[in-house]
């Protein structure tokens, strides 16, 4: 979804319009889910921060300004709750492993670099788990990573959503990757 459809998505939600916010969710469900996860480390937690994530929204579409880069706006909101929820439950952010959506989302980005038909990126995944890899990362480097590849956010959404400064969050991103280049990561 553009930032324009978003836009007047949002305005229609303003004046009541539950097909728009129907369309949102469509659109950003499986994207929140994942940002969400991605905190809590909790399938289930995921999914009901996430449903609460769509209320809120509806709830705060009068408050939205358009122009702002939607996918930042909706990360940050996302990100928000996850941290909210874990006050409330007075549970830590914990990365010690990685679960099937990195997994994926880490396939995805080695697909992407590997276009070239080679079987590299496969043999790199089948001699270093997953969650050795992630291991390697400390977890503000794995948030950004997670954000960049699972979450295909840009440098400046995840500055925006974490409220870091963009060179942070590039640093942080080449500083994983060359770790993960270590053990034989091709990025």
């Amino acid at each position: 979804m553009e930032d324009r459809e978003f836009d007047l998505c949002m305005d229609r939600m303003k004046r009541g319009d539950k097909t728009a916010l129907k369309e949102i969710y469509e659109a950003y469900a499986g994207y929140i889910f994942h940002l969400i996860k991605g905190v809590l480390q909790s399938h289930e937690n995921a999914e009901d921060v996430t449903s609460d994530f769509f209320i809120k929204l509806w709830d705060i579409a009068d408050r939205y300004t358009p122009g702002g880069g939607h996918r930042a706006y909706l990360g940050r909101i996302a990100h928000n709750m996850a941290i909210d929820f874990l006050r409330a439950n007075k549970k830590e952010i914990l990365y010690d492993g990685c679960d099937d959506d990195e997994q994926d989302g880490f396939e995805q980005l080695l697909d992407m670099q590997s276009n070239r038909g080679d079987t590299t990126a496969n043999e790199v995944i089948s001699d270093i788990s997953m969650k050795e890899m992630l291991a390697l990362l400390k977890p503000a480097e794995r948030e950004v990573i997670h954000l960049k590849i699972v979450g295909e956010m840009t440098f400046e959404e995840i500055s925006k959503m974490l409220g870091q400064p963009m060179g942070t969050v590039t640093w942080r991103y080449r500083e994983a990757i060359k770790k993960l280049r270590r053990c034989g990561f091709d990025a």
